[in-house]
């Protein structure tokens, strides 16, 4: 997310970091850079303009220009610009108003912005997180099948949806939906509208009637990602004609250029509450501007990794793991507790993208999705190991491993990299563990030294996801 961006503010601020002072030139040639960088990301003309203006009136002053660390007073200037342009005047909160029921939240959007899926997100993450009671309903008539869509995802999230209408129109579907959630108890209603061009009159039309019939706390204007500047046009008509509440961004984990969510803030002055970040139901983040603005500058984003661990990890599994690492114990099946849990966490990619560019080795989108397959084999090895074998992978020999590399589509030596691997972590942690390093592991990964009740995740083994070495022609000993 935001990766494209990201990359040309670091190579605009890199001549800035190499020198020792800075002149006023200096700063006027990196906001070039910034300048073109930001135009090329699809930001709106008018946010550039008044985000460099701003910039380089703070970077010019005598306290930067004679600072022990000029170059860090920058980036540190245009980081709080970052947020004040994400975060507007208002600095509203990105919190549903869906505290007193029934509190309905409509969705509106364009066609194949992801209306639907962002429902059921919303949705799922309104019950699971918050523990509301929460009813969906399609009032899409003009697609056939968006109504069975949204029935599907309300199972898969575990949300319930309105029985299937035909025949009635937008209005009177949601005019029977409020008042099934109002005598059925429900906490929040999420009405899933029709996706429209919005130059269609007749389309915005209807959804004016059933904003004013539903009255809703919140309206939530879907705009895929990867729109660019026309999302900003988008934004501002639906704002003119329905008076919008609040933005989703969706598309966001391909990062099309990423400039949308700085032009749309700044526009419209409407918050952004959530991005959706890819295609499952979990696959949806709060707005932070503080962590997007980090992460635009190459900081990583540790505290979305640190939370989506806690949401995916189970406390008494990490702790009995990592005791298990220290006294060299670390077996097959502990090794899949780890790679599985990446899996959970979205994968390499993911796990990546949260962390902070300088600390991690450069790796192009093909070594990313090597590593994603080669622990997807890992794991295809290891699940055709027998019980026995997982907890006590010394008895696996020659004709165990012909076994388990028939089982699993691999080769015998594949099979003896993963059992090396094994064997070099079960060595570490018994070191780690004698040095006294992974005291401090344990405290953080239990939360107890911070005071934190969520899990930090165990460092995972990027070697056992890593591409297939060769080794050349092997010889025996003579």
């Amino acid at each position: 997310m935001f990766e494209s961006i990201s990359e040309r503010f670091s190579s605009a601020f890199s001549s800035l970091s190499r020198k020792g002072s800075i002149s006023e030139e200096d700063v006027a040639a990196a906001m070039r850079e910034v300048r073109v960088s930001l135009l090329e990301s699809d930001v709106s003309l008018p946010v550039v303009r008044s985000f460099i203006r701003t910039v380089q009136r703070r970077a010019t002053g005598q306290a930067v220009l004679r600072s022990v660390t000029p170059a860090q007073q920058v980036i540190k200037i245009v980081h709080d610009e970052l947020i004040s342009v994400l975060s507007g005047d208002d600095r509203e909160s990105s919190d549903l108003k869906v505290n007193t029921p029934v509190a309905t939240v409509m969705m509106v959007g364009l066609q194949g912005s992801g209306k639907t899926t962002t429902t059921a997100k919303v949705g799922k993450m309104l019950a699971q997180k918050q523990g509301k009671k929460v009813l969906m309903s399609s009032l899409d008539t003009s697609r056939p099948a968006a109504m069975e869509q949204l029935k599907v995802l309300g199972e898969q999230a575990g949300v319930k949806t309105t029985p299937l209408s035909s025949g009635l129109s937008a209005v009177e579907i949601a005019a029977r939906s409020q008042k099934m959630a109002t005598f059925s108890g429900y906490d929040v209603l999420l009405l899933d509208t029709a996706g429209r061009l919005h130059v269609d009159r007749d389309l915005m039309g209807e959804m004016v009637q059933v904003h004013e019939l539903t009255n809703p706390r919140e309206t939530l204007l879907v705009v895929d990602g990867l729109t660019g500047q026309d999302a900003v046009n988008v934004a501002k008509e639906f704002t003119d004609v329905i008076g919008i509440t609040g933005i989703v961004l969706t598309r966001m984990e391909g990062d099309g250029r990423g400039g949308a969510a700085l032009s749309m803030r700044a526009i419209t002055h409407k918050p952004i509450k959530f991005i959706g970040t890819g295609e499952r139901l979990d696959d949806l983040q709060r707005f932070d501007p503080a962590r997007i603005a980090g992460t635009i500058l190459g900081m990583g984003d540790i505290v979305s990794l640190v939370e989506k661990a806690a949401e995916t990890l189970e406390k008494e599994k990490v702790e009995r793991s990592l005791k298990r690492f220290g006294r060299g114990k670390f077996n097959m099946n502990d090794l899949r507790f780890q790679l599985e849990n990446m899996r959970k966490m979205g994968g390499v990619q993911n796990v990546l993208s949260m962390m902070p560019k300088g600390q991690l080795p450069k790796l192009g989108d093909g070594d990313v999705q090597q590593l994603d397959l080669e622990m997807k084999r890992n794991l295809a090895i290891i699940n055709s190991m027998t019980k026995r074998e997982r907890a006590n992978p010394r008895i696996i020999h020659a004709s165990r491993k012909r076994r388990i590399a028939s089982g699993s589509g691999r080769a015998v030596s594949d099979v003896n990299n993963l059992l090396k691997l094994q064997r070099q972590m079960a060595s570490l942690g018994k070191r780690a563990a004698k040095k006294g390093l992974l005291r401090e592991v344990h405290e953080t990964a239990m939360g107890r030294a911070t005071g934190s009740a969520s899990p930090a995740m165990p460092t995972p083994p990027l070697g056992a996801m890593r591409p297939p070495v060769s080794y050349g022609r092997s010889f025996r000993r003579r």
